[in-house]
């Protein structure tokens, strides 16, 4: 990959999407990953207003520790950047005394999980109404397109994804010139949806380079069948989530009402 061209063409094509859209710029939910990272760094590039929305919901303070160090960096380096910190928590914990808890309890952990990923979204909405702002997503291609490992109207809510074409390896790659901070770079990729430190491999059950490879191999049309050992094993996973979160990758389904009944 040619990395810097592709920062170039990401940030040009941020900046005329934001342009034809006659918006003031971006808002970026930074989590203290990678994928947030690097996005807020492509936005700020533009030239264009950048508000990178902290959101801590009873968050494992080495994420919010992250969070806040490439908050710190990314203003020091870009005089378009803005920051700022919103606690969901007490929020969130309003919301649990209103719903009723029903099923055992990994779903009514899930829920709960899937829950905070939209309470971020309807504030990254709120401060993009307020400034004028486009959401912009943080989701890479494994996750949007291959596993589906994101919030459905969640972090899966957004106006634009700019790294949404670029497999988690190619990420770390334009991190890695961007000058994200080394914490964040070193730093297991984590959804940070439970108020610990799961990583994602935790709960996917395979590595983001093990998932590239699934990916790659179920675009060839390969089968299970056509693996042994581990590598059978991650494909397995990898089709098991493609298939489960199909929903998630694919238009709204609409009912359309044959014209004889119209």
């Amino acid at each position: 990959m040619q990395t810097e061209k592709v920062v170039d063409f990401i940030v040009n094509w941020l900046k005329d999407y934001a342009t034809n859209a006659g918006v003031n710029g971006f808002v970026v939910g930074v989590s203290g990953g990678i994928d947030s990272a690097v996005t807020s760094t492509l936005c700020a590039r533009t030239g264009l207003n950048v508000l990178c929305l902290e959101m801590p919901i009873h968050q494992a303070e080495s994420h919010v520790t992250r969070a806040q160090e490439h908050m710190a960096q990314l203003k020091k380096r870009f005089d378009n950047v803005d920051t700022t910190r919103t606690d969901l928590t007490p929020v969130f914990e309003e919301f649990k005394t209103e719903v009723f808890f029903d099923g055992d309890q990994a779903t009514i952990d899930m829920a709960l999980a899937n829950t905070r990923a939209r309470l971020r979204m309807t504030t990254l909405y709120y401060y993009a109404g307020l400034y004028k702002l486009l959401v912009a997503g943080t989701g890479n291609k494994v996750e949007d397109f291959g596993v589906g490992f994101y919030t459905k109207y969640g972090d899966g809510g957004v106006d634009l994804s700019p790294i949404a074409d670029l497999v988690k390896s190619q990420v770390y790659n334009l991190g890695d010139y961007l000058e994200v901070p080394k914490s964040i770079m070193d730093a297991a990729p984590s959804d940070g949806l439970f108020g610990d430190t799961r990583s994602d491999e935790d709960q996917i059950g395979a590595s983001y380079p093990e998932l590239e490879w699934a990916m790659a191999m179920d675009d060839e049309g390969k089968t299970a069948d056509d693996f042994s050992g581990r590598e059978h094993i991650v494909f397995n996973i990898y089709k098991r989530f493609n298939n489960a979160n199909k929903h998630k990758m694919i238009p709204i389904p609409i009912c359309e009402i044959p014209t004889y009944l119209m």
